[in-house]
């Protein structure tokens, strides 16, 4: 038996344990049944019904205690103005890119992402995800796109040990807005998504698969940070994915194409954009047909 083959027949018990309980082996060890209980009791502990705010509609700039510290984190939520007060709304939740925040993508391009959100009639949620390099769980980064299995073992090895509390911090960020927000306004549990772009494109693959119950359908745009030994592709036989990528976006570009061809080769139910734009530029080109994309899903 070789060094590599020994290695795996060790390690694979320890992964299908993992697995079973929810945890990603290139991510935190946070059991996402626990994650999301804690983060229920948090929500239920700060709201407040019947105050200024409650249930506003609009574009909303927020911040919260995360628990443990003496940091108050932002976020970002987005409530169409047509919004009758009563009905149950759709929800998309974005995921900045590394070195962004909770409001860039939001304001870019002339606050597309609101317009689209208004227009489509979507309850927008955009978390910081603890700070701008938190990558919400996943220690993945460049170049450990789809298919280089060796950079993404080494990060693994090193980067999510090093980072460990940081990456717990962003995956319990997320969460804890999430379930603030599905606390306070009335959701429809059915029509939820799940949205990123570059790193953000990667903690959607991540979160996406790790809780899997909340989404309808995801979306990751020019980040294919997925380790495809150790990823649980099981949750996502069924998931429907729009996979976007900018031909320009040569870090990740050939990555993005080799795991598109793989998903679709396996049956997965993917679909995959390509727009003549650099990796920044492709967002603004895609999200139209992003939101066209969830709009197909709640009509299933």
């Amino acid at each position: 038996m070789t060094k590599t083959l020994l290695k795996l027949a060790v390690l694979s018990p320890l992964l299908a344990v993992a697995q079973d309980n929810g945890v990603i082996a290139f991510g935190t060890k946070l059991v996402p049944k626990t994650q999301v209980v804690q983060s229920q009791q948090l929500a239920k502990s700060l709201a407040k019904p019947g105050t200024a705010g409650w249930q506003a509609k609009g574009d909303q700039r927020r911040t919260y205690r995360f628990p443990g510290t003496e940091t108050d984190l932002p976020y970002r939520v987005y409530v169409p103005t047509t919004w009758d007060g009563k009905a149950k709304l759709p929800l998309v939740l974005m995921l900045h890119g590394a070195g962004s925040n909770e409001s860039q993508y939001l304001d870019q391009n002339n606050k597309q992402l609101l317009k689209l959100a208004e227009d489509h009639g979507y309850l927008l949620v955009s978390p910081l995800g603890w700070n701008p390099m938190g990558a919400y769980g996943t220690c993945l980064r460049l170049p450990a796109v789809f298919g280089q299995a060796e950079t993404a073992a080494q990060q693994r090895a090193t980067a999510c040990v090093q980072n460990a509390q940081t990456l717990e911090r962003s995956e319990q960020d997320v969460i804890n807005v999430l379930e603030m927000v599905l606390n306070e306004y009335p959701v429809d549990r059915g029509s939820m998504f799940l949205m990123g772009h570059s790193m953000g494109s990667g903690g959607v693959w991540y979160l996406g698969a790790k809780y899997a119950e909340y989404w309808k359908a995801i979306a990751p745009m020019s980040g294919p940070f997925v380790e495809e030994s150790t990823y649980p592709w099981d949750r996502m036989r069924k998931m429907p994915v729009f996979m976007t990528e900018g031909t320009g976006a040569t870090p990740s570009l050939a990555g993005s194409r080799a795991m598109q061809a793989w998903m679709k080769s396996q049956g997965f139910p993917l679909e995959y954009m390509e727009v003549e734009a650099d990796h920044g530029r492709m967002v603004a080109l895609v999200l139209p047909a992003v939101f066209d994309f969830f709009d197909r899903q709640r009509k299933k």
